[in-house]
């Protein structure tokens, strides 16, 4: 499952550095998550980073974009060896 940011955000630029995935750009108005590259730090950390430090827990689950731990293993794997192959 990917997570996402609502409208509720801040832009208090916290999140941003947090993801080891650089999933978390400035969209129009607020802070965005691309499901893409987002694992909820699987492979990284035991917990989602950005959503440890939201000071206005506007962090959810983006329900469009539901996976399983498998699902996003595999994907941490994808992005990891992306990386290292660029």
């Amino acid at each position: 499952m990917a997570l996402m940011i609502t409208d509720e955000c801040i832009n208090c630029d916290v999140c941003e550095p947090e993801c080891p995935n650089q999933a978390i750009s400035m969209g129009p108005e607020f802070y965005v998550i691309e499901p893409g590259k987002c694992t909820e730090c699987v492979g990284h950390f035991d917990e989602p980073q950005c959503v440890q430090v939201c000071p206005v827990a506007c962090i959810p689950i983006n329900p469009q974009h539901r996976e399983s731990r498998d699902q996003l293993w595999t994907k941490f794997r994808l992005l990891t060896e992306a990386k290292s192959s660029a």
